[in-house]
């Protein structure tokens, strides 16, 4: 049996055009400057990933500052556009409490290599390629677009998801207030 399908073009939405209008609308809404009681400290979900010598790091053992979590790869050029912003906020506040963690989606060689050649200042973690999509998804960003960065207060509360690049603005507005 040979099936035929007729496609109506007037009515045709090209995949391409679904796919654009999801990300325009995930950019939008994503950018939620406050979180409900609900995603607290208890519902975060669990990160322990290694880092690019083989030691494993929890988010725990950086309670009590101002996380910006960023989930970025070394493929992805707004990723590389975010970075140096990265690296100049941490230089400028670690000292009054903010870590920025990279959570790098490579492998480790390609990380490592990114991370000199760039000069990262502030931890990158790897976290697994092949488990790219459940990870952010576990994070708040179920269609897996990078970057996607999360801020969490120094009571390990989640204060902020952002999809796409990290401002100056966003930074100014929500994560300088919380190291006041």
């Amino acid at each position: 049996m040979i099936w035929k399908f007729k496609i109506d073009m007037k009515r045709f939405v090209p995949p391409a055009a679904i796919v654009g209008a999801i990300f325009v609308s995930v950019a939008i809404s994503v950018n939620v400057p406050a979180v409900s009681a609900e995603r607290s400290a208890k519902t975060l979900p669990e990160l322990t990933l290694n880092d690019l010598d083989g030691h494993s790091h929890g988010l725990s053992e950086w309670r009590g500052k101002v996380i910006l979590l960023n989930f970025w790869a070394t493929w992805c050029g707004p990723c590389q556009t975010e970075i140096p912003a990265f690296i100049r906020f941490q230089s400028e506040y670690g000292g009054r409490g903010l870590q920025i963690i990279g959570a790098g989606l490579d492998d480790v060689r390609t990380l490592r290599h990114y991370v000199r050649t760039v000069g990262i200042n502030y931890p990158v973690l790897q976290a697994d390629p092949e488990r790219q999509y459940e990870l952010l998804n576990q994070w708040g960003d179920p269609f897996g677009v990078l970057p996607y960065s999360v801020v969490i207060g120094r009571d390990g509360r989640l204060v902020f998801m952002r999809l796409g690049i990290f401002s100056d603005e966003a930074f100014t507005r929500v994560v300088k207030p919380l190291l006041d």
